[in-house]
């Protein structure tokens, strides 16, 4: 099973629904059997992030699935119920310092200056931004021109994370992207000499009409680029999205399971050869440059998410906005928002723990899971562990939980063996 290949990270793929498809296949293989049968590099000090979701977009891409509009007339309304659920929610974090604030969407690049500017005074006036260390803005490459670059030089923004996801033209005609390889270049470029030292690209592989070698060539032009930082996710046929309906209508052909592992790898020994560390399953950066506010989701920090469809977690609970922006709008202005809660037990906090940390270079350390979670679910842990520690998938290094090399391209089958099920 190769279900790791096609993660998206946890600021857009949800933990919530993560942890549910990991269950989903946890089940079945529990019922499979009876059927047989019968630390750290990571800032460990108590901080917190903010993630802004901006959901308006030119057009919505063709494999796209997150939440999205093309609203543009809706952009003030919303930033203003926006900045509303900032002052409501001002307690949420129990007054814990917010080192990370991360624009994301959507494109949040189709902002204006004074949209960012009402959503980070309301960020400073309410939460403080003197402990911020990382202000991430996800942009689309052909938003980037020269002006609009000497425009955010001007806000607090230090990240840049750029979606190229291919430089191949005809691959990007195809996905109905609307810039070019030469603007994602330019764009970059551009950001670099304006003053922008973090830069993080995303790129997407097992795309339609992809081969290694078309692979190897958007590897060899990012690479070109030196970003700071890369992420790169395999392509995921949604549901109901265009790129679905194409494939249900033999239009597009979806890349099969050898090519996406010789993908996946060619990806892992070309990043890694180069002094990049592989600090999550789609995550890459040179040293001590890894996304801080992505690495809050993995490491059980509390963080606030605002806007439709924005998840948060506050250490005993996550909770996720509705998925409207007509009725978010009307319930953050009626002082009655709309959102769902999930209150999490002693089995669901490890669950979490176990998808979360798993994933990460940094591994599970099993201190921390014995002093959290107890004797019997850190027994449970090591048990359902041990056949994947024999066969080399897992490793164990200074009680430190972690996969090895093999075990990345079947860490949903490791995740679900030691995920706690009913």
């Amino acid at each position: 099973m190769l279900c790791n290949i096609y993660t998206c990270s946890f600021y857009k793929s949800n933990i919530y629904q993560k942890r549910h498809q990991i269950l989903s296949i946890a089940r079945k293989r529990k019922i499979t059997e009876k059927k047989r049968t019968f630390a750290s590099q990571l800032n460990c000090r108590t901080m917190a992030g903010i993630y802004i979701h901006i959901p308006f977009c030119k057009t919505r891409c063709i494999y796209c699935d997150f939440y999205s509009t093309t609203r543009s007339e809706l952009k003030s309304r919303y930033i203003h119920a926006l900045c509303k659920e900032l002052q409501m929610r001002k307690e949420y974090l129990r007054g814990e310092p917010v080192e990370t604030v991360y624009f994301g969407g959507g494109t949040p690049s189709q902002l204006a200056e004074e949209d960012f500017r009402e959503v980070f005074e309301t960020i400073r006036k309410y939460y403080g931004m003197e402990h911020c260390r990382e202000i991430t803005l996800e942009a689309n490459p052909d938003d980037l021109t020269p002006d609009y670059i000497a425009m955010l030089r001007t806000l607090p923004f230090n990240r840049l994370s750029m979606g190229i996801q291919t430089f191949n033209e005809s691959i990007l005609k195809v996905l109905q992207r609307r810039h070019t390889a030469r603007q994602a270049i330019e764009a970059f470029q551009n950001c670099r000499a304006a003053g922008f030292q973090n830069i993080s690209i995303d790129l997407m592989y097992g795309l339609p009409g992809e081969t290694l070698s078309t692979w190897q060539q958007d590897l060899d032009q990012a690479l070109l680029l030196h970003p700071e930082h890369l992420s790169a996710y395999h392509l995921i046929y949604e549901e109901d999205t265009v790129l679905w309906k194409l494939r249900e209508q033999h239009k597009v052909e979806e890349a099969d399971e050898d090519l996406s592992v010789s993908l996946f790898s060619t990806l892992i020994d070309r990043l890694t050869s180069e002094g990049y560390d592989h600090y999550e399953i789609s995550n890459f950066s040179l040293p001590g440059l890894y996304s801080r506010h992505n690495s809050s989701y993995w490491t059980e920090k509390k963080y606030l998410g605002c806007g439709p469809s924005a998840h948060s977690y506050n250490g005993v609970s996550r909770q996720w906005n509705v998925a409207s922006l007509d009725t978010y709008i009307k319930g953050i202005s009626a002082g009655t928002p709309v959102f769902e809660i999930e209150e999490l037990d002693l089995y669901t906090r490890y669950n979490d723990f176990v998808i979360t940390r798993i994933r990460t270079e940094w591994g599970m350390p099993l201190s921390k899971l014995r002093d959290e979670f107890g004797e019997k679910l850190y027994d449970y842990c090591l048990r359902m562990a041990a056949p994947h520690l024999k066969q080399g998938t897992l490793e164990l290094v200074n009680d430190i939980l972690k996969l090895t090399r093999k075990g990345i391209f079947i860490s949903d089958g490791i995740m679900s063996d030691m995920l706690w099920t009913d």
